[in-house]
């Protein structure tokens, strides 16, 4: 069936905006425009795609369907769009990155910052999500790489994965709130106090109670929320044991103790991902390559000229 890619489009918008008159805005064409665009995608198609009301637009169920093909096909003509513009644009393009605000704050940052010295015209978008959610970001073609958890249960898929950095989850707690960091704990143990950890649409929640599952334990904790640093203020205040990640600990926490187990905690990675069926950009490959790297990007690494990016 020979449609034209701009009725796609049109789709794609009010899809992604579920307005008529944002979309107009964003495609630059008036909203009668954006309408009739729409009703002659139905009828080629031969199904109503959208609901409309006079407040608001929803997606039929076809509508759902089509929109689940259309948006990775649209990223993935706007990442080749970007990558032309790249080559003729000198020390220019854009860098996409995935990764949660944990990993941004406190390994990302520093490779950003030396990054963005050294390359200032390119465009830098960090989008930030769960680990699980990066992956859905990369399967749609909206992010060229994602620096995430491992083991991650949505990287099935995904066959192109550099280990960047092994780490260790801990548990913390105020010393003295728990005058317990000279005590040695099991798991069991530990279900004697709030346990504080990530909420459950997240790889560190997956993690954490499948490992109390292969104890035959059932974890219950007290607090789940969405940032490890709110875990980290609420153990200051002693509200319970947290549990994070040992890179997001800092030596300025000095009322925290990290938190002894009986059991050894098996280590996790920080991996970065991509689609290697999309040919990166400059500026993504040279990124990609900085984080293989031992310490920050400096001057000894991997040459790149501008006309590269």
């Amino acid at each position: 069936m020979d449609i034209n890619y701009e009725l796609y489009k049109v789709f794609y918008k009010v899809a992604r905006t579920l307005s008529f008159s944002e979309a107009s805005k964003e495609l630059f064409i008036s909203q009668s425009a954006v309408s009739q665009s729409i009703k002659v995608l139905e009828k080629r198609l031969n199904q109503t795609l959208f609901i409309r009301s006079t407040k608001k637009v929803k997606l039929t169920k076809e509508g759902e369907m089509l929109f689940k093909h259309i948006e990775p096909a649209i990223n993935l003509i706007m990442r080749g769009e970007n990558q032309i513009f790249e080559a003729n644009e000198l020390g220019g393009g854009q860098l996409r990155i995935g990764a949660s605000d944990t990993i941004c704050r406190y390994f990302l940052v520093p490779y950003l910052n030396e990054f963005h010295k050294k390359y200032p015209k390119v465009h830098i978008k960090v989008t930030n999500g769960t680990s699980l959610q990066c992956v859905e970001l990369l399967e749609n073609n909206q992010v060229d790489l994602i620096i995430i958890n491992t083991p991650n249960s949505r990287l099935n898929n995904i066959t192109s994965i550099r280990t960047i950095k092994e780490f260790q989850d801990v548990f913390i707690v105020n010393k003295e709130a728990f005058p317990i960091e000279s005590t040695k704990l099991s798991l069991e143990d530990l279900l004697n106090y709030p346990i504080l950890m990530l909420e459950k649409n997240s790889t560190t929640s997956e993690y954490l109670h499948n490992l109390f599952l292969q104890h035959s334990l059932d974890l219950v904790p007290a607090i789940e929320l969405s940032s490890n640093d709110l875990l980290i203020d609420l153990a200051k205040i002693g509200l319970g044991v947290a549990f994070i990640p040992d890179f997001c600990i800092s030596e300025d926490n000095k009322e925290l103790v990290t938190l002894k187990t009986e059991e050894e905690l098996p280590t996790r990675t920080l991996v970065a991902a991509y689609n290697d069926k999309i040919p990166l950009s400059g500026a993504a490959q040279y990124f990609l390559d900085s984080l293989d790297n031992s310490g920050i990007i400096n001057e000894s690494d991997i040459s790149l000229n501008e006309s590269s990016l």
